[in-house]
């Protein structure tokens, strides 16, 4: 029933995203002026505006049915997938903490901090192969997990609401990388403009498939950061401690489970995975730290924790789907002068019926199979 109500969510979602098309389309307007006289040219403009702009979309996220060679049918994919690795690794810094109770509107920052940290040490120090790329990560990684932890900390110690912290953090962080743009150990030499050097080759994310496609290792690694989070959650007792605390904090305090240290925690994870999205910018396609090195990624992220469920497996699809998007909204624009904002509407509209399943079910009139799981979705989706 989960499965197919996020499935129509998506439907209608392309449905009224198609409407958005056809109305901004100038040729739809055009034929518009005359409807009541030959409303059948109304009718083919506005199936050849929603046609076009969709096919477009699909071969800018999946295959590229008009390509003259193998490699460049299927580089929209790898595009896709590209733009989809930091989107699964940040939407399971939010969906991790959503099982203990906690939303983690911070990961936008814990990015920007673990980006902050793989580009300095990716671009000042010279190690060998894969040594350097592992310690940048390490400092990515360690860098997000003070960003996150700090919210825990406050959370555990003072009762400090996680998201008036966590978004406050975001505004830190980003005038932290603003500042440290404009110091010479961060600005590249002979630039006056907010850009570090260009990491070192040696520190970069190696490419999975030739220099014809921008698809790195990045995107392997979010797949076995996905498969981490699903075994802690599902098969440690660390997970299990985290899920107490989510369902029932009173309860797991009077059980024995220390909750502050678990806010912590799982905060202090949750920023070290957003850090990882951020080395996955700088070490694997940016190559260098700017201003908007984060990209929105970990706003997005929200949504896509939302649409996964919170499940890292939904996140994963999430993950693709919005990077899928994100890919093809780019060509769709270029070829078919569709404004890529109707993307985003799309992306938001899918998040809005996915939030509120009663709606779907009674627009498609289905019935419940089970409780309704809305407030599931303010509390982390259950255990």
């Amino acid at each position: 029933d989960t499965a197919l109500v996020t499935f129509l969510s998506f439907v209608l979602a392309l449905a009224i995203g198609a409407v958005l098309i056809a109305v901004s389309d100038p040729d739809v307007a055009e034929a518009a002026g005359y409807l009541f006289a030959q409303p059948a040219d109304t009718l083919s403009a506005a199936w050849d505006s929603v046609w076009g702009a969709y096919v477009a979309l699909f071969q800018g996220a999946v295959f590229d049915t008009s390509a003259s060679s193998f490699q460049q049918a299927i580089r929209p994919m790898t595009e896709t997938l590209t733009v989809a690795a930091p989107l699964i690794v940040a939407g399971l810094a939010v969906a991790l903490p959503f099982k203990a109770g906690l939303f983690n509107i911070g990961a936008e920052g814990q990015i920007i901090l673990g980006a902050i940290g793989a580009a300095y040490l990716g671009f000042t120090f010279q190690l060998p192969w894969g040594v350097h790329l592992l310690v940048a990560v390490v400092g990515a990684l360690a860098c997000g997990a003070l960003w996150g932890g700090i919210v825990g900390l406050l959370k555990a110690r003072t009762g400090a609401h996680e998201v008036i912290v966590t978004i406050m953090l975001n505004y830190v962080a980003r005038f932290l990388l603003a500042y440290l743009l404009t110091t010479a150990a961060f600005q590249r030499p002979g630039r006056n403009d907010p850009i570090s050097p260009i990491v070192e080759e040696s520190a970069q994310y190696p490419l999975l498939l030739g220099s014809w496609s921008r698809l790195h290792l990045g995107f392997v690694v979010a797949l076995l950061a996905a498969a981490f989070v699903w075994w802690l959650l599902n098969r440690s007792v660390l997970g299990f401690q985290f899920r107490a605390v989510g369902a029932n904090p009173s309860a797991a305090r009077t059980a024995g489970i220390k909750v502050e240290r678990s806010y912590v925690l799982v905060m202090m994870i949750a920023g070290s995975l957003a850090g990882l999205a951020g080395s996955f910018q700088v070490l694997g396609t940016e190559k260098a730290l700017s201003g908007g090195v984060s990209a929105g990624i970990g706003f997005d992220a929200i949504t896509v924790a939302l649409l996964g469920r919170g499940s890292p497996t939904g996140t994963v699809l999430a993950g693709i789907l919005f990077g899928g998007l994100r890919a093809g909204g780019v060509t769709m624009q270029a070829r078919t002068g569709t404004p890529i904002d109707i993307v985003l509407v799309v992306q938001s509209l899918i998040v809005l019926f996915v939030a509120a399943p009663p709606l779907v079910r009674s627009i498609f009139r289905i019935k419940s199979s089970g409780a309704i799981d809305t407030l599931q979705v303010s509390k982390g989706w259950g255990t």
